[in-house]
């Protein structure tokens, strides 16, 4: 792995610095979320279709960097990897973009406008959820935060950039009824790009020694039925399961005679109360299907259990999902999908072609005010908002049921809406196409920040660029009785450089060493002053040579707060 030099300005078309943290891209959790398996696949994506002759990444903590290289090794990568440090954005002017895995585009764009220039690279995020109370901020952040337009937040959906462009709109007029705004006062958004998420096809390609073996450990007859449900068991934050239970019910005299109808729930639970309920629930509302509960965490249920299956089914309810993977997991798979009419499950299954959707209905607003305002002021938690919300999202139970009706009596209709599917996931969803989107929109980005014209651009004073995160020195000027400048001057007091020795090694002083100049350093400073009795800071500056002149201010801060030299106005 390399280190960037943050002098040299490449430029290159398509690829990007992936910001990273382990976190993010891991599976292995016992809370595996979407988002999660969604960084898991780009990750990998990035690496196989990318084409890029050198991969880069951005860190905040340089153990993260190992951890991103051997995820590249482990997709068979032996090409150079650059590493790009938070604290250094310069750099990051050497790739052109970095890509973030949420929608927090704002500090990146300040870190921008802090340490390099506006158009220096494009910063690129993603939406996930955009229902928790941190996803709004993030977006409402958009509208205070120095983006530019050949900066982008991608939307997985178009349903997602609806409510993106909703939530925006709302706060730009709070903030221009707030400061009087004229109507022709404008703000510079970044680009909305709709990018779905991507699937390994060639992973989840049909496979009937899978189907077999997993069909004969779960004593799954020939001619039996399997209806699968992949992902977290969540009734108030993924799917609310009653609909999919009563459908399969009513749908078991579809059966041919002596078959059953099974139902495989793959997927892990959020505490035991959750899982209590769920087994409380089944034997109630579908006690004549055969019910299959499986850890969807394990590497061989996640990857395998798709092929036991005949149908799929994702009855989502609820605001927190946005894109939902599992569907084109399915497609891909070459099962045909049973899906609720809801978010991005609009633009990935298409009705009557790769499966069914199924209509859904909400209240209105202003019904749900009450539920936003008990989150807002933290009454309720966010599962619990979003708990209470689903409660008011109803899915067509008859509907659900004369689509499982439809595809349990049909194995030939089946078999045509599972092609399909799988044909469609493999020319819009594989992450070969997807990652393609990708280079696309960094190569646009270039371009607009190459025809942007920064000539007439003035950088704010230093240490003022980002107003929520000032120098210190600046905000709290106003508490010294003096400050540091060309005319004060400075006196040694005779303490010797034994004892500043002493001082810098003491515990009330090493938990700073990164911010202070260097021990050798601070005694040719010392040295400095002493051979020069009384002269003001302006002649020891015109003393000092090259290595100690940028330090020279904090090191006579230094010196006096320790009382090594003495300041007079």
């Amino acid at each position: 792995m390399s280190t960037p030099d943050p002098r040299v300005e490449v430029d290159l078309p398509g690829n990007a610095a992936i910001f990273f943290h382990p976190e993010g891209f891991d599976t292995t959790s016992p809370k595996l979320m979407g988002r999660h398996a969604a960084g898991e696949g780009f990750l990998r994506g990035w690496f196989r279709h990318g084409g890029f002759e050198d991969l880069h990444c951005q860190v905040g903590d340089l153990r993260h960097a190992q951890a991103f290289g051997e995820a590249a090794q482990a997709q068979s990568w032996r090409g150079k990897i650059h590493v790009h440090q938070t604290d250094r954005p310069e750099t990051l002017a050497g790739v052109g973009a970095v890509l973030m895995p949420g929608p927090n585009l704002g500090q990146q764009t300040w870190h921008r406008r802090c340490r390099v220039r506006p158009n220096a690279y494009s910063v690129v995020g993603l939406t996930h959820t955009t229902a928790s109370a941190n996803a709004l901020d993030n977006i409402g952040d958009l509208l205070i935060s120095p983006l530019e337009s050949w900066d982008a937040l991608i939307c997985t959906t178009e349903a997602v950039k609806t409510m993106v462009v909703r939530t925006l709109t709302d706060q730009a007029a709070y903030l221009a009824q707030r400061f009087s705004l004229p109507p022709s006062a404008t703000v510079t958004l970044p680009q909305l790009p709709v990018i779905p998420l991507g699937v390994d096809c060639e992973r989840f390609a049909p496979r009937p020694d899978l189907r077999q073996s997993w069909r004969e450990r779960l004593s799954i007859g020939e001619s039996d039925v399997v209806v699968l449900f992949m992902g977290r068991l969540s009734f108030h934050a993924k799917a609310h399961p009653m609909a999919m239970y009563q459908a399969l019910q009513d749908a078991v005299p579809s059966l041919p005679a002596g078959a059953r109808l099974h139902l495989i729930e793959a997927g892990w639970f959020g505490g035991p109360h959750i899982q209590e309920a769920f087994a409380r629930t089944v034997p109630q509302i579908c006690p004549d299907v055969v019910h299959h509960l499986l850890d969807g965490r394990e590497p061989a249920v996640r990857t395998g259990i798709w092929h036991a299956a005949d149908i799929f089914c994702s009855l989502s309810d609820n605001i927190q999902e946005t894109f939902g993977l599992t569907p084109v997991e399915a497609m891909a798979t070459g099962l045909p999908c049973v899906v609720s009419d809801w978010n991005g499950y609009k633009e990935t299954v298409r009705d009557g072609v790769d499966g069914f959707r199924v209509p859904t209905w909400m209240l209105p607003p202003p019904f749900g005010a009450d539920i936003a305002v008990r989150h807002a002021f933290g009454t309720d938690s966010y599962d619990l908002y979003c708990g209470k919300s689903c409660q008011f999202v109803s899915v067509d139970v008859a509907a659900t049921t004369q689509a499982f009706r439809s595809l349990i009596a049909d194995p030939d209709l089946r078999r045509r809406m599972g092609a399909a599917g799988r044909q469609r996931s493999q020319q819009v969803f594989d992450w070969k196409v997807v990652i393609a989107s990708y280079k696309e929109l960094m190569t646009d980005l270039s371009a607009r920040r190459a025809a942007a014209g920064m000539a007439g651009w003035t950088p704010p004073p230093a240490g003022r660029q980002w107003p929520l995160r000032p120098d210190p020195f600046w905000s709290f000027a106003h508490y010294p009785t003096h400050l540091l400048g060309g005319a004060t001057r400075v006196t040694a007091t005779g303490l010797s450089p034994e004892r500043l020795e002493l001082i810098y090694t003491n515990g009330m002083v090493t938990y700073a060493h990164a911010a202070l100049p260097t021990l050798p350093a601070l005694k040719q400073v010392l040295a400095l002053v002493s051979e020069q009795p009384g002269a003001d800071v302006t002649t020891l500056a015109a003393t000092a040579d090259l290595a100690t002149g940028p330090i020279l201010p904090q090191a006579l801060l230094f010196l006096a707060k320790y009382d090594f030299v003495r300041l007079s106005p």
